[in-house]
């Protein structure tokens, strides 16, 4: 046969009504060529018959943990029981164990990778809120189903389930320490642009977490603002044959195990479904970040519709069974501190009166829920004309926003000083949680000329009831920026829950007993 020729043809380009292919120009293949250069940079290959990422087994600690929980406080419960001459104990420590165990299993202590959410408790802390937590659902159910076991007595025989729930988180949490850099994601960002410098900000500022930045693959033609990001790569606007491979080269090169996608007009639909397959079918695994932010994870359910997958977003407790229970355990905790710290308070009280001219109490007016006011009291720590003196200290305040502090107040005596580092002088405000204007944690209640001085975001931490201790109490507290100290109460405004309530009391006898942030 004889030789034909064929011409230069473009064959993505558009076609013919015949579907014949048009001549290339030397125009068009310039550009052609140029675009290749911009869209294809250099990747890591890797061998395809190469071996994939080994996928890890499932880990035996989370069981062994439970089973450990289980037996560890329904064994000694037993014993307890049984010493104390409680009718059935058998029943009722098979009963306060499984559910000892259940509880830390809903609360996501057995998992591999601790819940970095604000609210979040682990180790010891964790525990202790734990147990308070089985401590009301124990008394329930023997109110419920009037059982005959003393209570005193059921208190004291789950005690040690607690020290060796603490005792197996420590465990747990010790080679986690030592050998952190083996836990740690080592996390590939993909996606446009401003969405990668967001997460990559985030993700680089913060360290409550276990996501290590090792480089980014942009989408399209803009540059990363956010510097020392490694990029191996970059995906072009629209979708292209290397997509899976450029990302892939990243992924090898750098040692990910995480890929965390941005979506974005560039990168979503067919596109992210199919670098999904090419990431899965290598043994990669693959995160989508969403735009849901402040908003825990167990108010997410995801659903699907119509092939569309949604998540579902819960609403914010406002009401229900959830708000009885924190009503009740606050009138009774109230009632319970004040009783039991009764001689603290008398001591406290004579010293205050005899150190300084001047009340006992300092009552102030301050904004509760829905902005109503309420008198708040506390032990005096200032000189009797202290709020006379704060326009005078106004310039050298040390908060931005609305709140005025300053760690070395002149305005603070020597034995204010040392309640305010201790927070015995907030412990008055139990009468303001008994008498139903404060809770035991929320948010704080700011004065009035603050509130005043709220835009809309701040103004929704009035929604629920003002607190003795919070998110900002076990985070900093007056080392806290006003911003940090917003986003944390709005956190807490959004996804309270009595179980998140008793992990926050438990922590704050940690802050308490560190004292920093306290002035």
């Amino acid at each position: 046969m004889g030789h034909v020729e064929i011409p230069d043809t473009d064959l993505s380009g558009p076609v013919g009504l015949r579907g014949a292919p048009r001549p290339r120009t030397a125009a068009s293949r310039n550009r052609t060529a140029a675009l290749e250069q911009l869209w294809r940079a250099p990747t890591a290959q890797r061998d395809p018959a190469g071996p994939v990422p080994v996928r890890r087994e499932p880990a035996r600690g989370p069981v062994l943990a439970a089973l450990t929980d289980l037996l560890g406080l329904a064994g000694p419960a037993w014993l307890l029981l049984r010493a104390g001459d409680q009718p059935r104990p058998v029943a009722a420590a098979a009963v306060a164990g499984l559910l000892w165990a259940g509880l830390r299993g809903a609360r996501g202590r057995y998992t591999d990778r601790p819940r970095t959410e604000p609210g979040g408790a682990a180790g010891a802390v964790g525990a202790v809120g734990d147990w308070l937590v089985l401590i009301g659902l124990l008394a329930v159910l023997h109110t419920a189903a009037g059982s005959p076991v003393d209570p005193a007595t059921a208190v004291v025989a789950v005690a040690p389930g607690l020290l060796v729930a603490a005792a197996v988180a420590g465990l747990r949490r010790w080679p986690r320490t030592s050998r952190r850099a083996g836990r740690v994601r080592r996390v590939l960002l993909v996606g446009e642009a401003p969405c990668v410098d967001r997460a990559a900000g985030l993700l680089t500022s913060r360290t409550d977490h276990d996501f290590s930045l090792v480089a980014a693959i942009p989408v399209g033609a803009a540059g990363l603002e956010l510097e020392g990001v490694q990029v191996p790569g970059r995906l072009a606007s629209c979708p292209a044959d290397d997509d899976v491979p450029t990302v892939l080269g990243g992924v090898y090169a750098h040692g990910a195990d995480l890929v965390l996608v941005a979506p974005g007009p560039q990168l979503t639909g067919d596109r992210l479904r199919r670098l999904g397959w090419g990431l899965h079918d290598r043994g990669v695994a693959l995160s989508v970040l969403s735009e849901l932010t402040g908003v825990a994870a167990e108010r997410v359910r995801p659903v699907t519709a119509a092939g569309l997958t949604l998540l579902h977003i819960a609403p914010p407790l406002r009401g229900g069974p959830q708000a009885v229970v924190k009503n009740v355990l606050d009138r009774a905790g109230a009632l319970f501190g004040l009783l039991a710290l009764a001689p603290l308070l008398l001591a406290v009280a004579l010293s205050v009166r005899l150190s300084s001219r001047g009340p006992v109490f300092h009552r102030q007016v301050r904004q509760g829920q829905h902005n109503r006011p309420f008198t708040m009291w506390k032990f005096r720590t200032m000189v009797a004309d202290a709020e006379q003196l704060k326009a005078q200290l106004a310039v050298v305040n040390e908060v931005d926003g609305p709140l005025f502090k300053m760690r070395s107040d002149p305005r603070v005596t020597p034995v204010g000083r040392m309640l305010r580092r201790t927070s015995i002088d907030e412990l008055p405000q139990l009468l303001n949680v008994l008498l139903g204007h404060m809770s035991l944690v929320g948010p704080r209640p700011p004065l009035p000329e603050e509130a005043s001085r709220y835009d809309e975001r701040e103004h929704r931490r009035l929604a629920v009831k003002p607190g003795l201790t919070g998110l900002w109490q076990v985070s900093g507290r007056s080392d806290l920026s006003w911003q940090e100290t917003v986003s944390l109460d709005l956190w807490y405004v959004d996804n309270w829950s009595v179980a998140a309530d008793m992990g926050l009391l438990a922590r704050t006898v940690r802050a308490v007993t560190d004292g920093r942030g306290a002035y």
